[in-house]
């Protein structure tokens, strides 16, 4: 049986792939975008090998960002958010595959455009060397989390979401997530943070990955919004009160760990942030976490570091990357090292 690793087992590598002009990265942004991803790289580099697929003709200057030690691939490209249109590796303890979701532009959103990174999980798993699983199921990798131990984050808004998956019910959604990562049972939030749905930017509908993830098996770190003037107040008490009332799937009761959001409410455009240090990326042997410039990303990193003992917690600037739609966890892809098995 194939069942997909949790974040904090060993990785091979991880996969991204380098901004592109679009909608997301107008003339203005794209520089500052690929400065942007560049410091994900790098630090990820550090601890282990990293894999950016860019654009043909796209190696050169990808590369003065980048420097020596970062592969690069050359294949086509539509956007950069590699959680969402790469694969997801899963392992049967001796071999890898790749679940191949169907993409469609996180709803076939009208500012979106996908006829390339809807080939790219296919492309990155022939890359890996690894077979394909494809999947009916239209979903992206920003909308699950799992603990290794059977249980499953989703959102209502994502998975049984008209825009993506019109006609499914909840038990057929279920059905084909479980039989795609191994997991057994699924704990669905109603929703994610305001700023991910129209009309406020380039957002997912409700990605779980910057509201609620695992830490271990039993824990959860959550979002929370101290400042009551922010329409995500309200919805991340529902959360937090939601996720304490569950078990897991081996009957444990959830433990959560709030992590309060950035200070910063407002964006530079003065929209509502949707600034979360939750859209973290564990590698091997460290946590990339998001940092704001803000008094609480201190805070923040204190909480990673206690939740994950001999981890070394590296801030990287996320404000750009939020500026386009994501985060840290976002823009990563881990391909976990096969051998990994569910005690």
């Amino acid at each position: 049986m194939f069942r997909m690793p949790p974040e904090w087992a060993p990785h091979e590598r991880t996969w991204m792939a380098w901004p592109v002009p679009n909608t997301t990265f107008g003339p203005g942004e794209l520089a500052r975008s690929r400065r942007a991803w560049a410091a994900v790289a790098r630090a990820v580099r550090r601890f282990e090998p990293v894999t950016m697929v860019v654009p043909p003709g796209g190696t050169e200057e990808a590369r003065a960002l980048l420097g020596p030690e970062v592969e690069l691939v050359e294949r086509r490209l539509d956007d950069a958010w590699m959680r969402d249109i790469g694969p997801t590796f899963v392992t049967d303890g001796t071999r890898l595959a790749a679940v191949d979701w169907v993409f469609n532009g996180w709803g076939a959103q009208e500012w979106a455009s996908w006829t390339h990174d809807a080939a790219i999980a296919r492309e990155v798993a022939a890359l890996a060397g690894v077979p394909v699983h494809p999947s009916p199921l239209t979903n992206e990798g920003g909308g699950i989390h799992v603990d290794g131990e059977g249980t499953v984050l989703l959102t209502e808004t994502v998975q049984l979401g008209p825009e993506r998956n019109p006609g499914w019910t909840r038990e057929r959604v279920e059905a084909e997530i479980h039989a795609r990562l191994g997991t057994t049972k699924a704990i669905w939030l109603r929703r994610g943070l305001t700023a991910d749905y129209p009309p406020h930017g380039y957002g997912t509908l409700g990605h779980v990955d910057i509201v609620a993830a695992f830490a271990a098996p039993g824990v959860i770190v959550a979002h929370t919004q101290p400042d009551p003037t922010h329409p995500d107040h309200g919805p991340c008490q529902e959360n937090v009160a939601f996720l304490r009332a569950q078990t897991d799937a081996r009957g444990r009761p959830v433990e959560v760990v709030e992590v309060p959001a950035p200070t910063a409410v407002r964006t530079e455009d003065g929209g509502w942030a949707d600034y979360s240090y939750i859209n973290h990326y564990l590698c091997n042997g460290a946590v990339i976490l998001c940092a704001f410039d803000d008094p609480r990303d201190e805070e923040a990193a204190a909480v990673f570091r206690a939740l994950h003992p001999g981890r070394e917690v590296v801030l990287v600037d996320a404000r750009t990357l939020f500026a386009g739609g994501g985060g840290i966890h976002c823009v990563t892809q881990q391909q976990p090292a096969p051998a990994w098995l569910r005690p």
